[in-house]
């Protein structure tokens, strides 16, 4: 994403059209957007050719940009579970390792940083009924990986609002939900994260459609990644007026889920009267 920011600004500093840079990689003018967005890999030659078509001549420049583009081209570490991360996910996995804030809304279930080992295997194994238990605890083990963002020396900030129903929601049993239950009060805790629960009695809400994750990166060129998952894919809704009216409907949502210090007391109550503490 930083090298297509940067691809970017020099287009548009050259007043070149996306469809003439395409021509000159001979390519399309997607092929650049998606250059732009940080979707695609880099090659080495694309990348030299639209630095002399931008008017970038300054030897020490043109190397630095295309070092960063190798880099970007290097495999994160999420690759090695390439049999059980569909394509559509591969790219979240980058940005969300890169990311200095990651912003959850979550209906029916805890989001996937703050899940436990064993609450993420009852999950898995109710989305992906027809998995062997291998692919199952391969699925399982990527997510657990995942959470190690959170335990960096530098970590990003997590801000997750949970509607109700992610609490009482049985998953996996009474003694997995309440020992799920249980970590996401020790993990609200952490100076990084911060839980919120919307309830049922606050009604109606701005997010209606169902999960959102914003992601926000530290690189000031770099817009908010909005991420809609879904059963077969998802949707990076990339407009600026469309990710602007989703961080605005997180913004709210924040303001109308009970504050963040109420949290252990509302687990808690789910813990001692809601379902997760029957059986």
């Amino acid at each position: 994403m930083v090298v297509g920011a940067q691809l970017r600004r020099l287009r548009e500093a050259a007043e070149i059209s996306t469809e003439a840079a395409g021509y000159e990689i001979r390519g399309s003018h997607s092929k650049i957007s998606r250059m732009e967005l940080g979707r695609v890999g880099f090659k080495e030659r694309d990348v030299a050719d639209l630095l002399t078509l931008y008017g970038v001549d300054d030897p020490v420049r043109r190397e630095a940009l295309l070092e960063l583009a190798e880099q970007a081209n290097r495999p994160g570490w999420w690759q090695r579970y390439a049999d059980v991360v569909p394509g559509w996910f591969e790219p979240y996995l980058g940005l969300e390792q890169g990311a200095v804030l990651i912003r959850v809304f979550e209906v029916q279930n805890v989001p996937d940083l703050l899940q436990t080992p064993r609450y993420a295997r009852a999950l898995i194994a109710a989305r992906y009924p027809d998995a062997s238990a291998e692919e199952v605890d391969r699925r399982v083990e990527l997510r657990m990986r995942r959470r190690h963002v959170l335990d960096r020396p530098e970590p990003p900030k997590l801000w997750a609002v949970l509607d109700e129903a992610a609490l009482r929601r049985v998953v996996g049993g009474p003694e997995v939900m309440r020992e799920q239950l249980r970590h996401l009060v020790e993990v609200s805790r952490l100076p990084n994260v911060t839980v919120q629960v919307l309830p049922f009695a606050s009604g109606g809400h701005a997010v209606e459609s169902g999960p959102v994750t914003l992601l926000r990166f530290a690189e000031p060129e770099l817009p908010d990644v909005v991420y809609l998952e879904q059963l077969t894919g998802a949707l990076y809704p990339d407009r600026p007026s469309d990710v602007i009216r989703y961080r605005d409907a997180l913004n709210r949502l924040g303001v109308q889920a009970e504050p963040p210090a109420r949290t252990p007391d509302l687990i808690a109550d789910v813990l001692t009267r809601g379902a997760a503490g029957q059986g």
